[in-house]
């Protein structure tokens, strides 16, 4: 059975040729080493000195570039501890300057506007709605609450951002005899249990607040002329 190298006499020339590049290689590289004077002592090596220099024949300072170092950048974290939290206060400085629809939703006012209590949203483009509250979501500038009425016999609800800039306002109309111990009254949407409408109370609640405010102005009207009188009289 005839052999594989007398099948190919040329199978082995390719790694031939490859190993004589290579001794060549090394051999070049061996002259160069013994024909360049190699550094007697560390005095005056410039300071990018490296052993493959001399092993291409470069000795020149500029063969070697330095690599740039850059300093970490600034941690986010260090500047800023809790970005959730400061970027909520600015939105609530913004949306809500006063503060005082965050002190009616807020768990440490005594007074604070619970379930079960008729609250009355005033809207800036749109009528306004009133309703038994349901459910208060608290979730910083995204604090919602869910009303619930009658309109035409029929129940809605409707889920209002007490921070959204179309709110103008919101009123606690009439408050809960007794507290209700669950967070969520959603029994109140049964037939049994149902409010009904508050159209009425609401009613009542503006046509008390217009008497205030008719009283108010007539008081400061009066409060003005006398003060006009009197300085009429001290004239």
């Amino acid at each position: 059975m005839a052999t594989p190298n007398s099948l190919r006499p040329l199978a082995g020339l390719k790694s031939a040729l490859r190993q004589s590049r290579a001794e060549k290689q090394s051999s070049r590289w061996y002259s160069t080493t013994t024909t360049t004077e190699a550094p007697s002592s560390t005095v005056g090596r410039p300071t990018n000195f490296h052993p493959g220099a001399i092993m291409r024949g470069h000795t020149n300072e500029h063969s070697m570039k330095k690599i740039p170092v850059y300093p970490h950048p600034p941690s986010a974290r260090k500047l800023c501890k809790d970005p959730i939290g400061a970027l909520t206060s600015a939105q609530l400085s913004t949306l809500d300057p006063s503060g005082a629809r965050a002190r009616l939703f807020s768990k440490d006012n005594p007074d604070r506007a619970a379930v079960g209590d008729i609250l009355l949203v005033r809207l800036r483009n749109g009528d306004p709605f009133s309703g038994v509250c349901l459910n208060i979501r608290r979730t910083g500038v995204d604090t919602a609450v869910l009303l619930r009425n009658q309109l035409t016999r029929v129940g809605v609800e409707m889920w209002y951002k007490i921070f959204s800039p179309n709110v103008a306002g919101v009123e606690v109309v009439q408050r809960k005899d007794k507290r209700a111990k669950r967070a969520r009254l959603y029994y109140l949407r049964l037939p049994r249990h149902d409010v009904g409408s508050v159209e009425s109370v609401v009613r009542q609640y503006t046509r008390q607040r217009a008497m205030l405010r008719s009283s108010e102005v007539k008081s400061r009207d009066a409060n003005a002329g006398k003060k006009k009188s009197n300085a009429r009289g001290s004239n």
